[in-house]
């Protein structure tokens, strides 16, 4: 028996056991008889195939079974850092996709517009700081009730100063002070948390913020901050250069000193309140477990398929 269009009190009643639910998006729905197809999360109706519609009709039902594993929200990985995350195919949805709870955005100052890319050379008028990042956040904040993933945990922004800071970053503020209500504020003696924080690297300095009653962003801190009386809200992060400061590449055992001066400074780290993050490092696996098993916070990778699984069983 053909099917036919839903009415108006066909929506409002509950259907009968074995009664099919119709799939509206099939055109081709009146001309065909109903298969149900059903998943862990719902149920999609196909078409019985005729010899001039099969093809077309499973590949359609593909589709629709495709788009509802995409709808599924990915787990949280709080340990997951997307390095240059704007080279990626999609800059932040991409990360966002294998949950990923950080993301780093190079911009350099353009005519009064913070642009991201590396190089100067990249640099295109339509990819801004706004389009990339800020915006796509305050969509998916809004539609996640207050956080970038639904009840997720606080999401960071690294943005990092490609031109002079004393341009740069009156223009990066302004911006933020506009998304004040989904940015993690600090005020003096007091953090108000909230979906997203920002922390600035690159060209910076802690005098940006002199005279400020309302700070939208922290700072990126180096090992040197380490000795410092800097407050964490001020520099939760303390990023290096790996390279620079060890000789071993993720291969073998690390040599006994350098385990110990890595675990001296994710001690001290984590005594005074930052996160610990190496960049310019080995980006696989190996390397990774090490880091994950001295209490290094961050895994900062250009891997998003790779580190998302690896976390997922770690």
């Amino acid at each position: 028996m053909a099917a036919a269009s839903m009415t108006a009190r066909q929506k409002r009643e509950p259907r009968g056991a074995g009664e099919a639910i119709p799939f509206p998006r099939l055109a081709l729905a009146d001309k065909a008889r109903h298969y149900e197809y059903q998943t862990e999360n719902a149920t999609f109706q196909m078409l019985k195939p005729t010899p001039s519609s099969g093809r077309l009709l499973a590949g359609l039902v593909i589709l629709a079974v495709c788009a509802a594993g995409r709808g599924a929200e990915p787990t949280p990985l709080v340990h997951a850092h997307a390095h240059n995350d704007y080279r990626h195919k999609r800059p932040l949805l991409d990360a966002l996709d294998h949950g990923f709870c950080s993301v780093e955005a190079d911009v350099h100052l353009v005519d009064g517009v913070l642009l991201v890319a590396h190089d100067r050379s990249q640099l295109k008028p339509e990819r801004t700081l706004q389009a990339l990042y800020l915006e796509p956040l305050r969509e998916r904040v809004t539609k996640n009730g207050g956080r970038v993933f639904p009840a997720g945990p606080e999401f960071t922004l690294l943005v990092e100063f490609k031109s002079g800071w004393q341009a740069s970053y009156p223009v990066l503020r302004e911006l933020l002070k506009q998304d004040a209500g989904m940015l993690t504020t600090f005020r003096p003696g007091a953090t108000q948390t909230n979906a997203i924080r920002v922390i600035i690297t690159g060209n910076r300095a802690q005098e940006m913020f002199n005279g400020e009653s309302v700070r939208y962003a922290c700072l990126d801190g180096e090992l040197t901050d380490l000795d410092s009386r800097a407050a964490p809200d001020l520099i939760p992060w303390i990023s290096t250069s790996w390279t620079r400061s060890f000789k071993w590449r993720g291969s073998g055992t690390m040599d006994e000193t350098e385990h110990l001066k890595l675990k001296t400074i994710v001690a001290k780290a984590h005594q005074q309140g930052r996160r610990v993050r190496f960049w310019g490092a080995p980006d696989r696996p190996e390397f990774w477990r090490e880091m994950l098993a001295n209490g290094v916070d961050l895994i900062n990778t250009d891997d998003l398929e790779g580190a998302q699984k690896f976390l997922l069983k770690e």
